[in-house]
């Protein structure tokens, strides 16, 4: 999956490296963004095949024919608020194409448009500097703005988009209940230890 979105900008995400890791033997070094962009999770190749065939070649589901358990998924159906999110230079997702949620959806939606791109845009805690977002809420009934029109009337905040994110589910959450345990010990599988893990302490 990660090799697919990289084709995307192949100049930029693959041939470029190569020339300079491998060509020149300027190896950049580790960073955090990228040690985490590179922790990949494989996935069927059913998941894989999917997603890349029927969400994002053939955008069934916004065009309503993607199918689960026989039935096609309706995004008009979803009444529960939406909090979606693009970045300004995604491209994967280029943010125009996200904010068409707005015309898909028939409940509250707020939009999010933060700095960066696919990866450093959503991995954007409040300590980063340089950062900075814009942010409204599209009430259900009202009439859908166009993305030029909202990006030139929705004011800038300096920042992580993240607190404001913190703060929409605080508003949209109800009380607060304790965690569920860790493992299931009556069927043999006792916790290993605390969240998130030993393996985040490896080397």
């Amino acid at each position: 999956m990660a090799g697919a979105f990289q084709l995307l900008r192949s100049n930029d995400l693959i041939w470029s490296r190569m020339v300079h890791d491998y060509l020149l033997g300027q190896r950049e070094p580790m960073t955090d963004l990228m040690a985490w962009n590179a922790d990949a999770t494989r996935m069927p190749y059913r998941m894989h095949s999917e997603y890349l065939r029927s969400l994002f070649l053939n955008n069934d589901l916004a065009e309503g024919r993607y199918k689960v358990g026989g039935h096609p998924v309706t995004l008009a159906d979803i009444r529960a608020p939406i909090f979606a999110v693009g970045t300004v230079r995604d491209h994967v997702a280029p943010w125009r194409s996200v904010f068409k949620i707005h015309l898909f959806a028939d409940t509250d939606v707020t939009f999010v448009l933060t700095s960066g791109g696919h990866n450093a845009g959503i991995v954007s805690e409040p300590s980063h500097p340089h950062r900075s977002y814009q942010m409204a809420t599209h009430k259900e009934g009202e009439k859908h703005p166009d993305p030029e029109t909202w990006q030139a009337v929705t004011p800038q905040h300096e920042g992580s988009w993240w607190p404001a994110w913190e703060a929409w589910l605080v508003e949209h959450s109800g009380e607060r209940v304790a965690l569920p345990p860790m493992g299931a010990p009556d069927r043999g599988y006792p916790p290993l230890g605390d969240a998130p893990g030993s393996y985040v302490l490896q080397d």
